[in-house]
């Protein structure tokens, strides 16, 4: 096993060494900033530096946990993110599944650009067309009263914003995502097909019981994958569209952090919460790309 692995990492050495730009980056500009890490312990004073503020151990987090609040915010985060991770999963694959059912090659053509283009579009951006689409004077609403229902609260009401953050992420990003599955049906077996037709077996059937297992692997390394970000709820989304009449629901670790840190100026607190997350989705980490290799054969190295 280690002469397998060895001789692959000579095989893979050139590419290897292209890496090393992005190591550098990454030292400089990720590594080197985890200096800041030492404020969750201290009592931090700009004014004094790293070096000579009071130190006080594990009394941020103490503070950080007794907050009223932190327990909700724990919540939902975990809330947000799972259901982001859950249909972010779902929705693409029924999306390539739909997809691969088109049979002319230029209407998919338009119809894989049409839903690729909101991946590319900033929340900075997306978060002004929706604060006028959802709003209560917003075109959305006016159709709804003009269909007989009452008008929805969906940046403003504490039960309808996690899911608007939910399904708005999910409208974004779904068709890039759907992307690695279309390249996976592109490696079913056409035989396969042929043979189920010739069984019998109408096109549902063969999605059924060709299409889908094919598909299964894929699925399943895409979603240990995900479990990774399960604390993380989309900061540029909420930020960009939450208000203080929703923090209760839409207020997550991210803006949390920052609200502390930037807002409230407790730089101290801020890092512990955020020291305390990446703690958490490290340990995630980990187990995920464990899981993946267990259960999806999938291995960085």
């Amino acid at each position: 096993m280690k002469k397998f692995r060895y001789s692959r990492f000579r095989r893979e050495l050139p590419l290897v060494i292209m890496l090393v730009p992005a190591l550098i980056f990454v030292a400089i500009y990720r590594y080197g900033p985890m200096l800041g890490v030492v404020m969750a312990f201290q009592k931090f004073s700009p004014a004094k530096g790293f070096f000579h503020s009071k130190w006080v151990g594990l009394d941020n987090f103490r503070n950080l946990f007794s907050m009223p609040d932190i327990g909700q915010i724990i919540f939902n985060t975990v809330f947000i993110s799972f259901f982001k991770m859950a249909l972010g999963i779902i929705v693409p694959v029924i999306f390539a599944l739909l997809l691969n059912e088109v049979s002319s090659s230029g209407l998919r053509r338009t119809y894989q650009t049409l839903v690729y283009l909101p991946h590319f579009l900033s929340w900075v951006i997306l978060a002004g067309i929706f604060a006028d689409l959802l709003s209560k004077d917003g075109i959305i609403n006016a159709s709804l009263v003009n269909l007989g229902f009452e008008r929805i609260g969906f940046l403003s009401d504490q039960k309808v914003f996690p899911w608007t953050m939910i399904i708005s992420d999910v409208w974004k990003g779904f068709g890039f995502g759907s992307i690695i599955y279309l390249a996976a049906l592109t490696g079913i077996d056409q035989n396969l097909y042929e043979a189920a037709a010739i069984d019998g077996a109408n096109r549902w059937k063969q999605m059924l019981h060709v299409t889908l297992p094919g598909l299964v692997s894929t699925i399943v390394l895409m979603t240990v994958l995900s479990l990774a970000n399960i604390l993380n709820g989309g900061f540029d989304q909420i930020y960009n569209l939450y208000r203080p009449a929703v923090y209760r629901t839409g207020d997550i670790l991210d803006t949390f952090v920052y609200r502390l840190g930037i807002d409230n100026a407790q730089f101290s607190l801020s890092t512990a919460a955020g020291l305390f997350k990446s703690i958490i989705s490290s340990v995630l980490i980990i187990t995920s790309y464990r899981l993946a290799d267990k259960f999806a054969g999938y291995q960085i190295f």
